[in-house]
């Protein structure tokens, strides 16, 4: 396997390293940090890099970790800076990319509401890793991962005020 430079890493994975960030820290500047935490990770362990697994799931195994540790070192903090969240967002965007943006704040917010564990299977589900990969980056069984992925859905889906497919009354179409 090619050797890959921690800008070619970036380059492909630094997006999804942002979401997770994003998924895990609400605080813009915390955010950062733990962005910059996770970037510096992944600087110091791509040497170490054997291919065991996919590169993806290398890179969002160090963001996961770095993020579960950011969330359990911060938790304790009882002062919260809510003026950033109150401030209004001065860019000007359509209208369709601010109803996208309302509903991925949405999102987000419940995804940020679930217990740790159901966080993390959804953050690492939504990056598009299977079930195997969740089970490798998190250490439990592949088993485990479908059935607390299957209650976290079910639970963001009561937060968002949906309803879950199962439960929903027949309209003749599918999804």
């Amino acid at each position: 396997m090619a050797e890959q430079s921690f800008e070619q890493v970036v380059g492909e994975h630094g997006a999804a390293i942002a979401r997770v960030a994003a998924a895990f820290e609400r605080n813009p500047a915390r955010r950062d940090e733990l962005t910059q935490d996770v970037l510096l990770a992944i600087w110091q362990s791509l040497p170490r890099f054997r291919g065991e697994s996919s590169l993806k799931t290398f890179v969002l195994r160090i963001a996961h970790n770095r993020a579960v540790n950011h969330v359990l070192q911060h938790k304790r903090e009882l002062a919260r800076d809510e003026l950033s969240e109150e401030l209004p967002d001065q860019r000007a965007n359509p209208e369709q990319q601010a109803s996208l943006q309302q509903r991925s704040e949405r999102l987000l917010d419940a995804v940020r509401a679930l217990p740790l564990m159901q966080r993390e299977l959804v953050t690492l589900a939504l990056e598009g890793l299977s079930h195997e990969e969740i089970a490798s980056v998190i250490g439990i069984s592949v088993g485990n991962v479908a059935v607390r992925l299957s209650r976290a859905r079910k639970q963001l889906m009561a937060q968002l005020g949906e309803t879950p497919l199962g439960d929903a009354e027949p309209s003749g179409s599918t999804v």
